[in-house]
């Protein structure tokens, strides 16, 4: 019973979001959106510091660009009491197996109901059992080269998460290799080059980020932010900002 109460607690807590950023007064205007960001501290396929570095980042963009985020690192958010005070919902590079079957079906409601999800870098190794959320993400990862400089073809200037990037966009990453291209099923935002780094093998239509709407819902994923200097980049905060502008609904952007 004390079990339980306490547990009752922590969920209740965990349905607050208003006060996970800070709370709107008199002389703060409430959130314009709100997102909650879920990130795994023992990822394997992405470092400590390359999530924290993420989760810092959205949270300061939060600040600056007056949206809520409640950052989390326990699954037991993903119920639908919790998940439908928020207007998206990040990924921060989990993998593996994450969330129980209630738990999946309680995010799937979610995005039927039109909620949004954003998926960074290592969230396309997450769930390979669960078809819904593979087909939510649009690709597998397979395999990537070592962490080397290479060149972005931008394929849509006018997205909230594309528009005013460099034209060409050279960083450094992991390139990820996937499954499948998944051009067709996906509307693809920006490429990578593999004439311009070593051990690609997707060829020369390389996809590295991409939206779609999703069952009721929105999907946007970017391959991108491995090295925890990655969020410190302009272009890269700008891609990711754009990228929750628009699955939170506060940014138009054309991903049919």
């Amino acid at each position: 019973m004390k079990r339980a109460a306490l547990a009752a607690l922590a969920l209740a807590a965990l349905a607050a979001p208003a006060a996970a950023t800070a709370p709107a007064t008199a002389e703060r205007p409430a959130p314009r959106f709100r997102v909650l960001v879920y990130s795994e501290p023992d990822s394997f396929h992405a470092s400590v510091g390359s999530v924290q570095a993420a989760v810092a980042a959205i949270e300061e963009m939060g600040e600056r660009r007056s949206f809520g985020v409640a950052s989390r690192t326990d699954p037991v958010v993903f119920q639908s009491e919790v998940l439908r005070r928020y207007d998206a919902v990040v990924m921060v590079s989990p993998d593996g197996e994450m969330l129980g079957r209630a738990q999946q079906r309680a995010f799937e409601r979610y995005i039927r109901a039109g909620g949004g999800f954003v998926g960074v870098h290592a969230v396309s190794l997450a769930e390979p059992a669960w078809p819904f959320f593979v087909d939510l993400v649009g690709a597998r990862f397979v395999t990537h080269p070592p962490i080397q400089e290479a060149t972005l073809r931008v394929a849509d200037r006018d997205h909230p998460s594309t528009r005013g990037l460099p034209r060409p966009w050279i960083r450094a990453d992991e390139w990820y290799e996937f499954d499948r291209n998944p051009r067709g099923s996906v509307h693809v935002l920006a490429t990578v080059d593999e004439s311009t780094y070593e051990g690609g093998a997707m060829g020369a239509d390389h996809p590295i980020s991409w939206c779609r709407p999703f069952r009721g819902g929105r999907s946007w994923y970017t391959a991108m932010g491995h090295p925890p200097e990655s969020y410190s980049e302009p272009g890269l905060r700008r891609h990711l900002l754009g990228g929750i502008r628009w699955a939170a609904g506060d940014k138009p952007g054309d991903c049919g």
